[in-house]
């Protein structure tokens, strides 16, 4: 398994834009073939953080969902709004 953790710091006035695409992003991949586990939660201490924390049965799996539409277009989103860390374990 894999696990992802992606950290997300919003610029200023762009959190809710974000967090808008982080959560249509999850709602999909959450059907994707081989994801165990898709979410979104947000920091108690920083208003401006919130992490995507993925877990995928295999990299084909992973690999066959980061090219996907709903993909590219969240993780655009996202990125056009903050700063995004994608830190990956295997397990």
């Amino acid at each position: 398994m894999i696990r992802l953790n992606c950290f997300f710091q919003a610029k200023p006035g762009k959190y809710n834009e974000a967090l808008e695409a982080a959560m249509l992003l999850t709602a999909k991949s959450q059907q994707h073939e081989g994801c165990v586990a898709y979410d979104v939660f947000e920091s108690a201490t920083r208003k401006d953080v919130f992490m995507i924390c993925e877990t995928w049965q295999s990299q084909e799996a992973l690999d066959k969902h980061s090219v996907t539409p709903e993909f590219t277009e969240c993780v655009d989103q996202i990125r056009a709004c903050g700063l995004l860390k994608l830190e990956k374990f295997g397990f």
